[in-house]
């Protein structure tokens, strides 16, 4: 009798083996859904990244404002007839570097 409940057990794990751990098993299908999670999240972020893109796309399509805004603070343009003025801070200017002396022997 212990014999025969013994090969039960053998033949149980054998058959079980490949349920869990064989290709398409358990373990294998909760790694997908990770990986697939994973996948749908960085989707979503792309997405909105997309509409943003479109909606400037848009803005520069539609508007003159958009693009002479970014034409004054990316490229530094001004209009006809404008004056530009830099106001330098006094206290970000840099200092000229101090020359070192080589040392005395």
């Amino acid at each position: 009798m212990k014999i025969a409940a013994y090969v039960l057990i053998v033949l149980l794990v054998l058959l079980q083996y490949p349920l869990w751990f064989g290709n398409g098993g358990v373990l294998v299908l909760w790694q997908l859904k990770r990986e697939i999670a994973a996948q749908q999240k960085e989707n979503d972020q792309l997405k909105e990244r997309n509409r943003t893109l479109e909606a400037q796309v848009n803005d520069l399509k539609q508007g003159l404002e958009v693009i002479e805004g970014r034409a004054r603070s990316e490229l530094g343009m001004v209009k006809k007839g404008e004056a530009f003025y830099q106001v330098i801070d006094p206290k970000s200017e840099a200092k000229p570097p101090e020359k070192k002396l080589p040392a005395k022997k």
